[in-house]
């Protein structure tokens, strides 16, 4: 830790958790607490129940899990391999194109979300690229907003890998395809698992373009939550954030030990 001394170490501690609760961990617990309750006319919950988790992981909502977890996992899965290519080639560039390809790809973040939605919506309603109506105009919608991110976390690991690395297994006679399969891009995995597994959160909590475009028979999570809150079932509504929430932090935990074994090999 930065600060030495005991008593500044308690003063970051204190300013620590009068920011950290307040902000970040009671609107959580209000949430969790919501998701058991029945009612909530005094200061905590009363009549506690389960039946909200018993609607929240049944029919219509399993089914808007499952499709929210289809969506992040394909949009991750194609902004990563479309932020990781770009960076890779992006690393050949002088500094002024690379500046260039950057913000390209950083782009859409500088505007709402819900404009990227919009602008897919116009682009993909026409002949040839007819996705209107279909899952692939919400999956290319996630892919848009979060390569930024694959990108940005990709170009940053190329930075600092060491070139001798490449420049050995060059000398040795390898071919360029056989250096970036099995010399550059395993040396990526731990950067490549993290901008996965950071682009596969960001989808699963994505709404405001996935409200533009989503077909009725593909409704993520997302949708099913603020359908629910918009009619006043502000408690089923938790346990269905709960549930959102439950399942992204486990498929980041699996991420997270694929990184682990990349990061010690």
């Amino acid at each position: 830790m930065l600060v030495h001394s005991r008593k500044g170490r308690w003063a970051v501690w204190v300013v620590f958790l009068v920011l950290f609760v307040p902000l970040f961990a009671l609107p959580l617990l209000v949430v969790l607490g919501a998701s058991f309750a029945t009612h909530w006319s005094g200061v905590l919950p009363s009549d506690l129940t389960t039946a909200n988790y018993r609607s929240a992981t049944r029919g219509e909502a399993l089914q808007a899990l499952a499709t929210s977890l289809a969506t992040a996992g394909t949009a991750s899965l194609l902004a990563l391999a479309t932020g990781t290519w770009a960076a890779l080639a992006g690393a050949a560039l002088g500094r002024r194109h690379r500046r260039i390809l950057d913000a390209l790809f950083v782009m859409p973040l500088a505007v709402p979300s819900v404009v990227v939605g919009l602008s897919v919506l116009v682009a993909f309603s026409q002949p040839p690229m007819l996705l209107n109506g279909t899952p692939w105009i919400v999956i290319l919608a996630h892919t848009v907003l979060v390569t930024a991110f694959a990108h940005q976390s990709v170009s940053a690991a190329i930075t600092r890998l060491d070139p001798a690395y490449e420049q050995v297994a060059a000398s040795l006679g390898a071919q360029p395809g056989y250096v970036l399969w099995r010399v550059r891009l395993p040396l990526l995995l731990p950067s490549l698992t993290a901008a996965a597994g950071l682009c596969f959160a960001l989808s699963m909590g994505e709404l405001s373009a996935t409200m533009m475009l989503y077909p009725p028979d593909w409704t993520p999570l997302p949708v099913l939550i603020y359908a629910a809150t918009d009619r006043g079932s502000l408690f089923t509504g938790s346990a269905l954030a709960v549930v959102l929430m439950a399942a992204t932090l486990i498929a980041l935990f699996a991420v997270s030990r694929i990184r682990t074994k990349a990061s010690y090999r």
